[in-house]
C-alpha cells in the first residue's frame, strides 16, 4: 500500500513547521509516520530547505510533480485560486498525495494548514 504526505509550503518554510503540521495530519489519520512511503509537492518547490530536510530526516522519497500534472489530478477537495496564481495548479498538498499515491488513490485527510505550509494524506 502507498501512504504519501503531499506538502504545499511557501517559500523558506521551515523544518520545524513543516513536521508539527504533518505529523498531526499522520495522528489525524492515526497513522504512524513509518508507514509513510513518500512525501510530494510541486516540482518548483523540489528545492526548499524545509522540504528537503523533513524528507531526509524521515528517510523518505520527495516526489515532485509539474504544475500541469498536478491541474489533472482527480479528488480534490480544496481547490485554491490563490494556489492556483502562484503555482499554476489549483491545489498543492491533496494533488501531489494522490499523484504521488498512484492509480486509485484517495484522500485519507484532505488539505490542512498552517501558517506557512499545507498537508493532506492520500493512500492506494
Amino acid at each position: 500500500m502507498a501512504l504519501v504526505l503531499g506538502l504545499g509550503c511557501r517559500q523558506g518554510c521551515s523544518l520545524d513547521e513543516l513536521a508539527e503540521l504533518a505529523l498531526g495530519v499522520l495522528q489525524e489519520a492515526r497513522c504512524d509516520r513509518t508507514a509513510l512511503t513518500a512525501l510530494a509537492t510541486v516540482a518548483s518547490r523540489l528545492e526548499e530547505r524545509g522540504l528537503r530536510a523533513l524528507a531526509q530526516r524521515w528517510q523518505l522519497p520527495l516526489h515532485g510533480f509539474t504544475a500541469e500534472r498536478l491541474a489533472q489530478e482527480r479528488g480534490i477537495t480544496a481547490a485554491s485560486d490563490l494556489v492556483l496564481q502562484h503555482t499554476g495548479s489549483p491545489s498543492v498538498a491533496e494533488a501531489a498525495a494522490l499523484a504521488a499515491a498512484g492509480e486509485g488513490a484517495q484522500l485519507l485527510v484532505g488539505k490542512r494548514k498552517s501558517a506557512a505550509a499545507t498537508a493532506a494524506l492520500a493512500y492506494a
